[in-house]
């Protein structure tokens, strides 16, 4: 019994030295199979360990790592290593493809008498066998691979060895089965740095974009960027970018920020933005001057860090928006949806910020401190997740119950916070306050973009909602009235009550109002004709069918 117990507790230090050894430090698939055969090695006092992986898709065994032998100890410890030259053999063939077969363990005493043996990675080692224990790996009942101990140095393997090596073999394939997973981790991180360096490479702004930015000529005097009324399409793309420079020096100066650095960073977000109807470069230029304009008019409302926060996140609320909305993208499975299950599409905007941000020569923030830098990228953050309408609801009804309480405080940063998400909600729905031309053509791009993703709904079997089904055009102007009125004006209502300077952008969104409601009647009283046009086609086609049917009667009689 003493014995027996102290073999035990032999065995039991050993796998506990192998447990801390091989997951303690797990490198790569090659090292771990290094380890597993030396301990292997070890615990049965052999010559050499082998050990072959199962290649499910081919139905082979084979060992880049061939076998090691030696002593660890005493220094003379060797690997073979081929990883140009992999051994790889049918399974089934040999002791070790037998094994790999049947699941069964093998413990030969003699190999050459064995009719299994295969003698050719003899010939190709040069090396003699004589004895052999073979075993297989299991995980979750599958066999991944088979180690082999060549030639104990004490006579052959006994009984003890196989009750030994079984335990150990256990470990083994968790050991094997953790370094698989580990391998791919590392693959799929290695392809997620290429795959992010060949982006990298085609969404950055080249050198020749950035010196003809800064070769270009300045904007004429004559555009009112600070006009609540300002068209952001009477612009080119250039001149976008020319623009969104001028507000963002006019309003910050550059006195903590590198010239390059915001040219290269203004034409990468640009960039960045998809070419699809609505979501793109010109929306993000439109929503980040209406966020101008409230800056310039009621300067002191928000700090500097605030104003440079809210400037940056209207400019880059909608990095690389897909033209779809968030609940599209749940319901199509999107890998966006499985990393970000709320505001999917704006923590994707944010993520795309801090991405460019990180690009070289695009930090426009490495000027500020480290506590200026934290606070302006969490403020970012909190204002591209304030565009996400879901949020707007619940920020409009705690705002508008600190007003009505007259609780509201400046310094209140819970407070300010809320007014951020409101002034952010203003900018983004800001073409519904422009001159009816500008909103009139923008709802024809909203409703494009819209009806794009009614056709990829139906393509996938599922019934688009009305505003987004392209066979329903008249109910367009109904549509925009609902929108105006439950959304944008309770916007502009509340922040014209904490803000008054923005009070253009409520009386723009109620004339806008007014002329959708026009329309939206004009097409009800269309709808409503076109109804009594067909009940009277309807019943003179009736009466001519009775009057017909009456001449027959009388024929008859």
């Amino acid at each position: 019994m003493y014995g027996n117990m102290a073999r035990q507790r032999k065995l039991n230090n050993f796998l506990l030295a192998v447990v801390r050894s091989i997951f303690q430090d797990m490198i790569t698939m090659d090292s771990v199979i290094v380890k597993i055969m030396t301990f292997a090695q070890k615990l049965v006092n052999a010559d050499r360990a082998s050990l072959f992986l199962v290649d499910g898709h081919s139905k082979e065994l084979y060992a880049r790592i061939f076998d090691v032998s030696g002593k660890p100890d005493d220094g003379s410890f060797k690997t073979i290593l081929e990883a140009s030259k992999e051994i790889r053999f049918p399974i089934g063939k040999g002791i070790a493809g037998h094994v790999a077969l049947t699941g069964e363990s093998l413990n030969i005493s003699n190999a050459y008498n064995d009719e299994r043996f295969n003698r050719t990675v003899d010939q190709q080692t040069g090396y003699k066998t004589h004895n052999m224990l073979c075993m297989p790996i299991f995980i979750r009942n599958n066999i991944i691979g088979v180690v082999q101990m060549v030639n104990k140095e004490d006579g052959p393997f006994t009984k003890a060895d196989e009750e030994a090596f079984a335990t150990f073999a256990s470990y083994c394939g968790l050991a094997l089965h953790h370094a698989k997973l580990y391998d791919k981790i590392q693959r799929s991180e290695k392809k997620y740095k290429v795959a992010l360096e060949v982006l990298s490479y085609h969404n950055t702004c080249t050198e020749i974009e950035v010196n003809e930015i800064k070769q270009a000529p300045a904007l004429p005097n004559a555009i009112a960027l600070h006009d609540f009324r300002f068209c952001p399409y009477s612009l080119d793309s250039d001149q976008k970018v020319l623009a969104a420079i001028h507000m963002f020096v006019e309003l910050f100066g550059l006195q903590k920020f590198d010239q390059d650095s915001l040219v290269r960073f203004t034409l990468t977000i640009r960039k960045n933005y998809r070419r699809v109807p609505y979501h793109n470069w010109a929306h993000g230029f439109s929503v980040a001057n209406a966020m101008y304009v409230i800056i310039k008019k009621s300067r002191g409302t928000f700090k500097p860090l605030e104003e440079l926060a809210l400037f940056v996140a209207c400019l880059c609320h909608d990095l690389d928006h897909r033209g779809k909305t968030n609940q599209f993208l749940v319901k199509s499975a999107s890998p966006l949806a499985a990393i970000y299950t709320t505001s999917t599409l704006e923590h994707h905007h944010f993520n795309q910020t801090v991405s460019i941000l990180q690009q070289d020569g695009h930090n426009i923030f490495k000027n500020l401190t480290s506590d200026e830098y934290k606070q302006v990228l969490g403020n970012i953050k909190h204002c591209i997740l304030a565009t996400d309408l879901a949020l707007f609801f619940p920020n409009k009804a705690n705002l508008k119950e600190i007003i009505d309480d007259d609780r509201f405080d400046w310094k209140h940063p819970e407070h300010r916070l809320l007014l951020e998400a409101i002034v952010m909600t203003a900018c983004d729905l800001c073409a519904s306050t422009k001159p009816w031309e500008q909103q009139e053509s923008t709802a024809k791009v909203i409703f494009e973009e819209f009806y794009e993703q009614g056709d990829a709904e139906k393509a996938q079997g599922r019934e688009p909602l009305p505003m987004m089904d392209r066979t329903k055009l008249h109910e367009q102007p109904a549509s925009q009235v609902g929108f105006l009125k439950a959304i944008c004006l309770p916007c502009y209502e509340l922040l014209v009550s904490i803000i008054p300077e923005s009070r253009p952008m409520l009386d723009g969104c109620l004339s806008n109002l007014a002329q959708w409601q026009t329309l939206a009647k004009q097409q009800s009283n269309s709808l409503e004709n076109q109804t009594k046009a067909i009940q009277y086609e309807e019943e003179q086609v009736r009466e001519g069918e009775q009057v017909l049917e009456d001449s027959k009667e009388e024929k008859t009689k």
